[in-house]
């Protein structure tokens, strides 16, 4: 009963206002990216609530990325430290605590696994088909695969990525490090 209602309403507001079919014609149309709600034609309209859809600020996840590292494990101040003023010793000490925190960090958004089982220099065969994401390999490779060889390298898989959705505004998605200021 409610739809014979709704298509009455569309029917005369269509009919007889410019807004309401300007909304149908979109609708109609179908979803576009670019597609946002008509303005209202008079004063008398009250606007429309905003779009759940509306497009919030976009920052790219590699962005994201640098900024957990940094704020939970503060690598980017590590590499862009000149280590020339630093002995050997200070640059393992501080290194450690960062590659610790930088492996949490991975581990929380990417559950890193080995990509296979064999131990480095285990022997191992690649299947006959295979994807060259997964597998490099190197040295004498000639004919056809499957090919046999020498784990050099096991690999590593993520087996999820949870990267967080920004939040923030368009003009703060590109900082990996706010600007700290202490009062006094």
């Amino acid at each position: 009963m409610n739809r014979i209602f709704l298509a009455f309403r569309i029917f005369f507001g269509t009919l007889f206002g410019s807004a309401p079919a300007q909304q149908v014609a979109l609708l109609l149309e179908g979803p576009t990216e670019e597609a946002k709600p008509p303005q209202p034609a008079s004063e008398n309209v009250k606007p429309s609530a905003p779009s759940p859809a509306a497009k919030k600020p976009r920052r790219s996840e590699a962005l994201t990325l640098l900024a957990a590292l940094q704020r939970e494990a503060r690598l980017v101040d590590l590499i862009q430290e000149p280590l020339s003023d630093y002995s050997d010793e200070q640059i393992g000490a501080a290194a450690r605590d960062v590659l610790r925190d930088c492996h949490k960090v991975l581990d929380r958004l990417f559950a890193l696994q080995p990509a296979t089982e064999a131990n480095e220099g285990a022997r191992l065969e690649t299947p006959a088909s295979f994807d060259a994401a997964e597998y490099k390999v190197s040295g004498n490779v000639s004919g056809e695969p499957p090919y046999h060889g020498q784990v050099i390298h096991p690999g590593w898989k993520a087996t999820k990525c949870d990267m967080p959705q920004w939040q923030g505004s368009a003009d703060a998605a590109w900082m990996v490090a706010p600007i700290e200021i202490e009062i006094t």
